[in-house]
């Protein structure tokens, strides 16, 4: 699991470990982990050309230090100083190892970054905020266009280090090696996109670092989280999940529902809707135990024996679909709530009762439908992703996982977690739907909301990459590679305990 912690938190942290250190030590720490990967990175360092994007603060000191580092190898290191100031320190190790430093100047800039090997962005720090300015805008477009790869010093110049908000020009870095611990922005969108493969330098950070402000999980967490049927296990046991999913029009959404918990391995799943959605559910998933139910009609609501209600994904929002969501909410049963359901509660109707519900509620909006629950614009949402669901979260007083680009969920008074294998695989009609399922199976198994979000998320990632071996997919290619990616999953774990 890798935890993320705000600039606040690294800034204290970082103080109360030099208070007990020599100075300097820290960045020179900090340094010799970022030559080591650098060095990792080029073909041999003797002869290779090393070329660092120097700014004024402690960023372009580690860049300095560990440019110091590689040319002390044998490699051909030159500083491009982006700004009127540099580290001292670093500047005078950098020369005294035989490195070169020059002023920016756009044009031999370019000619140096494109017989560059390896371009180090140590330009802005964490504590950088809003887009780049001259010269770092400059310098970031140009190694965008060079061929040789970037690596960024703690976070890639321009991404807010707290939410990955990218207010402009930011540099897009194929490495990332981030000191101490890692930052939320490298986690979410846009700023994880820019972050390349991410690494982290142990500099003694640890035993001052409170709890963390984001979680990214990994095969090894989920693992254990996965229900594993045992020799007493039955059909209840296992859980039996209600579906309250699909109309006449939007037929598949059930299909995809129901065939997204079959496939995480529910125990029963019991769908109630239109006769034409039965017929249809019936004839892809014939284990379904299924009623005729048309919600526009019938008061007949109760889930039954159920561990969990899925309800929404194409279901409508006539005023019976508004009645039956009533029911559900005033359940007390774990409550997975999308698409049309999650259309009805930001009308305002039933806000407080999800509110106020004591049983487990999630909702699983993406960027429009979680705008409209907070009455805010979409793009304020995507713009600001981190901080949205933890208000949404807050203010609903429920676990809310965002989709998108980078899933994100939240739960009042809990480090928010950022799913880690979200693929533009998944930008497709009914994936949604699958997802649904994926979670209301694991909530029908016991697992907490919140970790039910969590491992549902990871899986449907990894399903996508799975199904067809990275090719493109349709949402129902999803339902063949759930199976294939819990039986990776577990299989990690198995090896990590040997």
């Amino acid at each position: 699991m890798r935890s993320a912690h705000t600039v606040g938190i690294v800034r204290e942290a970082e103080a109360a470990l030099m208070a007990r250190l020599p100075q300097g030590a820290l960045m020179r720490r900090a340094a010799t982990g970022l030559a080591v990967v650098c060095a990792r990175l080029l073909p041999r360092v003797y002869g290779s050309r090393v070329v660092l994007l120097v700014g004024g603060g402690d960023n372009g000191g580690d860049a300095l230090y560990a440019g110091a580092d590689l040319s002390a190898r044998g490699a051909d290191v030159r500083a491009v100083l982006a700004g009127d100031r540099a580290h001292e320190g670093g500047l005078a190790a950098l020369r005294a190892a035989g490195g070169r430093i020059a002023d920016f100047h756009e044009g031999t800039a370019e000619d140096t970054l494109f017989d560059a090997d390896l371009i180090v962005d140590g330009m802005l720090g964490i504590g950088g905020r809003g887009g780049l300015r001259a010269p770092h805008a400059v310098l970031a477009g140009l190694a965008a266009t060079a061929p040789a790869p970037v690596v960024a010093v703690d976070l890639p110049s321009g991404v807010d280090a707290d939410t990955g908000e990218v207010a402009g020009h930011a540099v897009r870095a194929d490495v990332t090696v981030t000191f101490g611990t890692y930052k939320p922005g490298l986690f979410i969108d846009p700023g994880a996109a820019r972050a390349g493969r991410v690494r982290l330098v142990d500099i003694g950070l640890g035993p001052e670092l409170p709890g963390p402000a984001l979680l990214s999980f990994e095969d090894a967490d989920i693992a254990p989280l996965l229900p594993v049927p045992d020799a007493e296990s039955d059909k209840y046991r296992r859980g039996l999940l209600a579906v309250r999913a699909g109309s006449a029009h939007y037929r598949g959404a059930a299909v995809l529902t129901v065939g997204g918990a079959l496939r995480t391995g529910v125990g029963m799943v019991r769908y109630a809707g239109p006769s034409p959605v039965v017929d249809q559910v019936l004839a892809r998933w014939p284990e379904v135990v299924a009623d005729d139910v048309d919600p526009l009609s019938s008061t007949d609501l109760d889930p039954g024996r159920a561990a969990a209600v899925v309800i929404g994904p194409g279901r409508g929002v006539w005023p019976g679909n508004v009645d039956e969501l009533h029911v559900v909410l005033e359940s007390d049963l774990p409550v997975l709530a999308d698409a049309d359901a999650l259309t009805i509660i930001a009308a305002g109707t039933l806000s407080d009762l999800v509110r106020t519900r004591t049983a487990p509620t999630l909702l699983t909006p993406h960027a429009g439908e979680l705008a409209r629950l907070l009455d805010t614009d979409r793009a304020e949402v995507e713009a600001r992703r981190l901080e949205h669901v933890t208000r949404a979260a807050r203010e609903l007083n429920c676990t809310v996982l965002l989709k998108g680009s980078t899933t994100l969920i939240a739960h009042p008074g809990s480090p928010v977690a950022a799913n880690g294998t979200g693929t533009p695989l998944l930008a497709t009609a009914g994936s949604g739907d699958v997802l649904s399922g994926i979670i209301g199976a694991l909530m029908a198994s016991g697992l907490p909301a919140t970790e039910a979000a969590v491992c549902g998320a990871h899986l449907h990632g990894r399903a996508a990459v799975l199904a067809h071996d990275g090719a493109p997919i349709s949402a129902s290619d999803l339902l063949a590679g759930i199976p294939r990616a819990i039986a990776q999953i577990r299989g990690h774990n198995r090896t990590k305990g040997m």
